[in-house]
């Protein structure tokens, strides 16, 4: 959608035909919900964004005449790597061979490929269409212009793309973010009150008091995970409807940065 936005032709790819008839429909629904509420990205419509996006199964017809590639499959090292073997073998020179993953290492995923160079992550946050950060990360051996290219192409389709300058594990979103996460649970299993007391100490008494990394196991889970299924309970209507509550917000606080920018 985010694409399809800055006006460039879309193909997905899936080995399931049925995700890609899916997706259509979740893709057309929500553009013509977001049209309506004035928030639909980009100088075209939402017909003429859809007519932009086609699918496709067969992996070789979905990348013919691409310049950039997205792999967009779960958070599994060995899928991952087995994607890039395949595009590795039928990509031209010039594209770009971009990874969505959150976590894992360029170097874990590229190294070992005749198009290293080629190869880059561009990790999203979700859900992209509202929240546009994009963190590009290289390959020790990633071309700079795949860098530069990459940079570009995510600043034209309206994002806010932020550069590494080398890998490491997380990258920074995550890292802060598990850091933040982290903090939280190890608060869950003392006394809050007592933290309270000393948290105006400063940062940096916060920092330095930083416990080991959570195991993420034991007493805790039944109680983060009790507190969490009594918020929401863990069923597919509940969880679609929280889902839907998130994006109505962004959607709401992208309409009003858009004013706000037009004021």
């Amino acid at each position: 959608m985010v694409f399809a936005a800055g006006g460039f032709k879309v193909k997905l790819y899936d080995i399931a035909q049925q995700q890609l008839t899916s997706a259509l429909e979740n893709i057309r629904k929500q553009m013509k919900e977001m049209e309506k509420s004035g928030v639909l990205k980009g100088a075209l419509s939402a017909e003429q964004q859809l007519a932009l996006i086609s699918v496709c199964t067969d992996l070789k017809a979905a990348v013919e005449g691409a310049t950039f590639i997205q792999e967009c499959t779960p958070e599994n090292l060995e899928l991952k790597k087995k994607i890039f073997s395949q595009l590795d073998l039928i990509v031209g020179d010039n594209v770009i061979l971009s990874s969505s993953t959150s976590c894992l290492l360029p170097s874990k995923l590229f190294t070992g490929l005749k198009r290293v160079k080629q190869c880059i992550v561009s990790h999203p946050v979700n859900p992209p269409y509202f929240v546009p950060l994009v963190e590009i990360v290289p390959h020790p051996e990633t071309d700079p212009s795949t860098t530069e290219r990459t940079y570009a192409l995510m600043k034209k389709i309206g994002q806010s793309p932020v550069k590494l300058n080398r890998e490491i594990e997380g990258f920074v979103l995550n890292r802060l973010q598990y850091a933040v996460i982290s903090e939280a649970w190890r608060l869950v299993g003392v006394c809050i009150s007592n933290y309270c007391e000393r948290y105006a100490g400063g940062m940096r008494l916060v920092l330095n008091t930083f416990g080991p990394v959570p195991e993420f196991s034991g007493e805790t889970v039944q109680k983060v995970n009790q507190a969490l299924s009594e918020k929401i309970p863990v069923v597919p209507k509940a969880l679609d409807a929280r889902r839907k509550w998130r994006d109505e917000c962004l959607t709401g606080l992208a309409k009003l940065k858009t004013q706000m920018k037009s004021d």
